[in-house]
């Protein structure tokens, strides 16, 4: 598995200045950084070809949408791959992780109301491979994975 400590400075700026904020153009961002914008497209096509940049998105605020009810939902099941495979399509499951500990999946839903975070239980709860679940009602966000900036630094 690659390391952050395989890119060098600028790649590791590049990649800083895009999760902060990628609305700028490249020109503007190579003018930041005052390279040539030529640099700056190929440096990104091949931190893209490498699978470093997955695509570009907006962050949002889901709460500001109306998305009422979210929860975190631990998972049991001896067949976590089957599970995850039924689980990970609905529609109001916004992330899905295989995990170490009591449970085997962890997936956060995000619901507009009650009803359809009772229906997205209802849904989870009747997948056959699942024995049980813990679900635990998120009453506010305070960071989420879309604010996290790694540190992009070389470790010593």
């Amino acid at each position: 598995m690659p390391s952050i400590d395989e890119y060098d400075d600028l790649d590791r700026t590049i990649l800083e200045l895009l999760i902060n904020s990628s609305q700028g153009s490249f020109r503007q961002m190579a003018r930041q950084l005052n390279i040539h914008p030529t640099t700056m497209i190929q440096r990104v096509k091949a931190l893209e070809a490498k699978g470093v940049i997955k695509g570009y998105q907006a962050r949002i605020n889901y709460a500001n949408l109306g998305y009422d009810f979210c929860g975190i939902v631990e998972i049991h099941t001896d067949y976590p791959d089957v599970a995850m495979e039924r689980i990970k399509e609905h529609p109001c499951v916004s992330a899905a992780y295989e995990v170490t500990g009591d449970a085997n999946l962890i997936v956060l839903i995000l619901c507009l109301d009650r009803e359809e975070f009772t229906e997205t239980m209802k849904f989870i709860n009747q997948t056959p491979e699942v024995k049980t679940t813990n679900t635990s009602l998120i009453l506010n966000v305070e960071k989420s994975i879309s604010d996290f900036v790694p540190t992009l630094r070389e470790r010593k």
